[in-house]
């Protein structure tokens, strides 16, 4: 049975701690040949800052024409979408919150509109990621993000306790996270339970 992931890696510098979260989990999770993964680099994406017009509460759809008209079906077709940010002052990148922000459209289309952002059988079905790292040691480092992310996750129909996360903190410089001593076993296994979890869901 096809598995389809849709990753986001949502730093604005390529290739770096969160990024590399991102490809371990990946990494694992390709590993099975059902697998079919698609990483958007959301520094190259060309998705611009919502505007705040609520054209999409009556159009259902956003005036813009930009990157987030490709984006906008893969994220209503994957089997599971990942998101993976840095966290800068306390929050997550601008990137990354640029397309939470754009998912505004999904919003108007479940609460205004009254229309089904994925089909009813597809409901449950569907599984998150959030990854994040932060270069402090603070327990609260990550706290601010998670709102944002129930957000866009509950908007798209991905339910609170159907998103997993891992958030690594204290890797500051490029390429601390590799000298981190539980980071990439914590993300192959994250994977490998994720792809497990959507077998089973998509099999009933």
């Amino acid at each position: 049975m096809p598995i389809k992931v849709l990753a986001f890696a949502g730093s604005p510098r390529r290739h770096g701690n969160s990024e590399t979260l991102l490809d371990w989990v990946l990494g694992s999770m390709v590993e099975d040949s059902e697998v079919t993964i698609e990483k958007i680099a959301l520094s190259e994406a060309n998705i611009h800052p919502c505007n705040g017009c609520n054209a999409c509460e009556k159009l259902n759809k956003c005036v813009q024409r930009d990157g987030m008209d490709d984006v906008h079906d893969k994220i209503l077709s994957a089997d599971c979408i990942i998101l993976s940010s840095p966290i800068f002052c306390m929050g997550i990148a601008a990137q990354p919150k640029a397309l939470i922000d754009r998912a505004q459209v999904f919003r108007s289309r479940k609460y205004v509109l009254r229309l089904p952002v994925v089909p009813p059988e597809r409901k449950g079905k569907r599984l998150g990621i959030f990854l994040a790292t932060a270069g402090q040691n603070w327990d609260y480092v990550f706290d601010a993000s998670i709102p944002s992310i129930k957000c866009f996750f509950h908007v798209i129909e991905v339910k609170d306790a159907d998103v997993h996360y891992l958030m690594v903190n204290g890797v500051d410089e490029k390429g601390a996270i590799d000298r981190h001593p539980t980071a990439r076993d914590d993300a192959r296994v994250l994977g490998k339970t994720v792809v497990a979890e959507l077998k089973h869901r998509l099999a009933e």
